[in-house]
């Protein structure tokens, strides 16, 4: 039984490969590159899975590709006093706005469904693309579907075209290879990962 489950498992993530939209990819990429050189911030914001994606990628944002990025799940403190004082719909929005974000800024969303207020699900989301398009932000995300808010108002977004019956880990994995594709990709990466450059006959 499990050996067929992993089978299974397995098969979808190599057909979830092969039907990616690479075009969306390199446009996230694109958009990415152009805020960073013209001196914009990046923002991430996830729930659940998504927040810990975001506090990583967060990580290689900055080591490398050079961008200048922050992560509102990174400060516990602030999260958690402002989920208890004003709620945990306007979180992401009010750090986004007490960070001054403007229209040089990006904001990039990991998420499964991207926020939806038709279903009253992941309404933080929600709330920081709406105040991201408000200020002029460029908008991308990596989700699973193509109904919630961010695939519909992003500049760029790529939908993981993964299984219903498995759409939660499947668009949460994809999330961590596309941020890693970006990182490495030519237009964005600044300096290789430490055994690429060791390998390559660097310190």
């Amino acid at each position: 039984m499990s050996d067929s489950f992993s089978e299974a498992f397995l098969a979808e993530t190599a057909q979830i490969a092969r039907d990616l939209d690479s075009a969306a990819v390199e446009a996230i990429a694109k958009g990415l590159a152009d805020r960073r050189d013209r001196g914009g911030r990046l923002f991430i914001v996830g729930v659940g899975g998504g927040a810990g994606h975001a506090s990583h990628a967060v990580c290689d944002f900055r080591k490398l590709a050079g961008f200048e990025a922050y992560t509102p799940v990174d400060n516990v403190s602030e999260l958690t006093a402002r989920s208890n004082d004003e709620g945990f719909e306007t979180v992401f929005e009010a750090w986004l706005r007490t960070s001054r974000m403007s229209q040089l800024d990006a904001l990039l969303v990991f998420s499964v469904g991207g926020g939806s207020r038709e279903h009253g699900v992941s309404l933080n989301l929600v709330r920081a693309v709406e105040f991201a398009r408000d200020v002029g932000a460029g908008v991308y995300g990596v989700v699973g579907r193509p109904d919630g808010i961010t695939a519909r108002l992003a500049d760029a977004c790529l939908v993981v075209p993964a299984p219903a019956k498995r759409l939660t880990p499947h668009a949460e994995a994809w999330q961590a290879v596309i941020w890693h594709l970006l990182v490495s990709h030519p237009a964005l990466e600044s300096q290789s990962a430490k055994w690429e450059s060791i390998d390559a006959g660097g310190p």
